[in-house]
């Protein structure tokens, strides 16, 4: 199953929100698409989900153009926004029953879904619940319950750890670990970029409307090559420590968290090597230097500039 959004542009009175926007994920990937808020995430996921329409350009989903077979396309889709409807009258079961008969799943076959679901999402305890009643994170839960109701093969999601207490992270990034195994494409804009790193095989980074960058996470990572982040404790003399990598070749900014520096480092493996001879010559005793794996944060800071329309 493969995703491919082709060109799309979007323009909210004199406003570009899409400026030509293009990226592609598949089968069994987890793919983080990040920016600021007012990049265009929403309103992309709002097309994809043919909830909206692009001025021009297209998606599609194994060849199936969303513009044009948005009918089509509904069945292929699992679209969860980045809150659930406020419903005061409806329990957890009779909501998810509704979304079932909606995608004409019928009798046994219904009830059979329905119940899977909810044992999937962990929500057989709550079934008889009202909606009002549920916290954010089981709000979220029923959210992810109704997009998988239909069994879709592509998953989109805005900003679903939103609002979410640490248990309820964890429990969602492994329920999206499972349903990737499963063979699902899934498309999730998150602001907790630290998380996404964890569980995304790769990215679409998206500001003012433009792709900045989208690949695979070694993909991006492989391009930041030329720069790397060491992380370096020193014993003693914290102070004059900080002054004296401000001062080193090759040292592009340092971050201070209590004894231990983050350093950023233009270069590679020598330049580290040599910041490591430069930092004993001066004296300094050192008992923790190691390099940290790049990730989507930094990439992500590194390629944007927090500019909203």
């Amino acid at each position: 199953m493969q995703v491919q959004v082709n060109h799309l542009r979007k323009k909210f009175g004199k406003t570009d929100a899409l400026k030509g926007v293009s990226f592609s994920f598949g089968t069994g990937q987890i793919y983080g698409f990040v920016g600021p808020n007012g990049a265009g995430k929403t309103t992309t996921l709002r097309i994809l989900a043919t909830l909206d329409e692009p001025g021009s350009g297209d998606a599609s989903i194994n060849g199936i153009s969303v513009v044009q077979y948005p009918e089509k396309i509904r069945h292929l889709i699992g679209f969860m926004p980045d809150a659930l409807p406020a419903h005061s009258d409806i329990s957890v079961h009779e909501y998810l029953d509704f979304f079932a008969r909606v995608y004409k799943i019928k009798g046994k076959e219904r009830r059979a879904r329905v119940e899977a679901v909810e044992e999937f999402t962990r929500l057989t305890g709550i079934r008889d619940k009202m909606l009002k009643a549920l916290s954010k994170g089981m709000k979220q839960r029923v959210s992810l319950a109704r997009a998988l109701v239909h069994n879709p093969p592509v998953l989109l999601m805005d900003e679903p750890a939103s609002g979410l207490d640490p248990r309820a992270r964890v429990e969602l990034r492994e329920l999206l670990k499972i349903l990737s195994a499963q063979g699902k494409a899934i498309l999730i804009s998150s602001h907790i970029l630290s998380e996404l790193t964890e569980i995304c095989n790769g990215a679409v980074i998206i500001e003012q409307g433009k792709i900045l960058r989208t690949g695979s996470i070694s993909e991006l990572t492989d391009a930041d090559r030329s720069v790397m982040i060491l992380l370096i404790r020193p014993l003693e003399k914290e102070d004059i420590f900080y002054r004296s990598l401000l001062e080193m070749p090759n040292v592009i900014k340092v971050n201070r968290a209590g004894r231990e520096f983050a350093v950023e480092l233009q270069g590679g493996e020598a330049e580290s090597a040599q910041l490591l001879s430069a930092i004993i010559a001066q004296g300094h005793k050192i008992c923790e230097f190691r390099p940290r794996r790049t990730d989507l944060e930094d990439i992500f800071m590194r390629v944007t500039r927090g500019e909203v329309q």
